[in-house]
């Protein structure tokens, strides 16, 4: 096969929100760039298809109140948004014991209730002590890096319902199980996503407000502005960095260029063949960020039949293999639609058994709502550790001992090679949100090395990362 071979002042490694975001703008500030994406799309972990005639997300969905960066490219390129539907009664088990409320958490009990606010309220006073630009420089932060999350919840998290919720928490909000996460990054991330009633809330939080077009439809508009500058099927093999030059090597295409942006998660940025080798806190980055295990399932149906019970279509489960739940119906609520999440052991033991994981998946939507939950028009799931050029969802994540160990390494640049990817990001790391913002960060640093400055319109000043 002929190699097609491109000059440009940027290559951008990654055709998600990060590294798209990163391309234009560098592009509007004069300067010429190439995008390499792996796939035979953009978008990265948001993935839109349709269904039944109606778009749903099986990747990045939601968006919320403090996210502007993203907010900021939704209303540029005029795409519709709706509230995410919560009236009604959500659904909670744990302990073996199903609870229904407007809020699960009040139906607790008071002692559960009590010990988790206590446990909510040292997460958010630890996290104002960390410096989100340098987690590794918290007063406590080899303690912290040391302890896993779920070393510290049996410190403070005393009754069995409360640990159930809380593990519950963690998995939906890290797609990993507590035992695997260093408390001085659960921390950090939380601070980042704006505290633990902003980054775990529907109302008023993260989970707020969904896109009609689907949140994939970001990056299409993105790259529909960039054109043939994108290049898609293009896996990147091997970088050469050198004081003068970068040459990206990618299936059936090179390019050459002055600068060059990464813009994958830190896992794959380590499948890359460099020369020289990356230093070695950097290479050692890629091997301690994993990435967390998902599986994103969507039944369909004729209507919403769980809001004429009353119920919302919100659950936790601690006990099931299906953790999380919502009402994932469109804009008017005509059709009904319910979207699952299988999350980290969950995840790993079902990613190989589709026929076997979709029966798991509506059982356990019957036992929710009822025998009609378990006969949908449609199903469809997503196994987000098998995608090849993903390995995984939400983002990467730090062990114990990542965070003061490598993490210094996340955004430092190695030369002429620059870091995006919404695990770089100080704020909403993790989110639509976050990989917007690195991508603005990174162009931003690579245009001062070329000497182009590009004023952020819309934004307030000193807003990105």
């Amino acid at each position: 096969m002929s190699e097609t071979e491109h000059v440009a002042d940027v290559a951008v490694i990654g055709g998600g929100l990060a590294g798209l975001t990163a391309a234009r703008r560098v592009h509007d500030s004069g300067v010429d760039v190439r995008v390499l994406e792996a796939r035979d799309r953009v978008g990265g972990r948001t993935n839109s298809r349709e269904i039944d005639g109606e778009v749903v997300d099986l990747g990045a969905q939601w968006i919320g109140p403090g996210q502007n960066h993203v907010k900021g490219l939704v209303s540029e390129f005029d795409l519709d948004t709706f509230e995410q539907y919560v009236a009604g009664e959500a659904t909670f088990r744990a302990d073996g014991e199903f609870f229904r409320d407007s809020d699960p958490f009040e139906a607790l009990g008071l002692p559960t209730q009590l010990n988790l606010l206590v446990a909510i309220k040292l997460i958010d006073r630890y996290g104002e002590q960390i410096p989100l630009d340098a987690p590794w420089e918290a007063p406590k932060a080899e303690h912290w890096d040391a302890t896993t999350v779920a070393t510290w919840r049996d410190r403070v998290v005393r009754t069995s319902a409360g640990r159930d919720a809380f593990d519950s928490i963690v998995r939906a909000l890290f797609c990993v199980e507590p035992a695997e996460l260093s408390l001085l990054y659960f921390l950090f991330y939380i601070r980042a996503g704006g505290g633990f009633d902003r980054i775990t809330s529907v109302r008023g939080g993260a989970q707020q407000t969904r896109i009609t077009e689907g949140a994939q439809a970001i990056s299409q508009a993105l790259a529909d502005e960039l054109g043939d500058r994108v290049h898609l099927e293009a896996p990147v093999e091997r970088i050469e960095h050198g004081d003068d030059a970068i040459s990206v090597q990618a299936d059936g295409i090179s390019v050459s260029a002055d600068y060059a942006i990464v813009a994958i998660p830190p896992a794959l940025a380590g499948r890359i063949e460099y020369d020289p080798a990356m230093p070695a806190k950097r290479d050692a980055l890629t091997q301690r960020m994993p990435m967390g295990a998902v599986i994103k399932c969507v039944a369909t149906y004729e209507e919403p039949f769980w809001r004429d019970r009353g119920l919302s279509g919100e659950v936790v489960d601690a006990d099931g293999p299906v953790g999380l739940v919502f009402d994932d119906s469109p804009k008017g609520g005509e059709t009904g639609s319910l979207v699952g999440f299988l999350v980290g052991n969950s995840s790993r033991e079902w990613a190989d058994d589709p026929a076997g994981r979709r029966e798991s998946v509506l059982e356990s939507f019957v036992e929710y709502f009822g025998p009609r939950a378990g006969d949908p028009e449609a199903y469809e799931d997503m196994v987000w550790e098998n995608e090849e050029y993903s390995r995984g969802c939400y983002g990467g994540l730090c062990g114990p001992g990542a965070v003061t160990g490598v993490a210094e390494a996340l955004r430092e640049p190695v030369g002429r090679i620059h870091w995006a990817g919404t695990e770089t990001a100080t704020r909403w790391c993790g989110y639509m949100d976050g990989a917007v913002r690195s991508g603005k960060r990174a162009a931003d640093e690579v245009s001062e090395r070329v000497g182009v400055r590009q004023a952020d319109e819309g934004v307030t000043a000193g807003t990105v990362d």
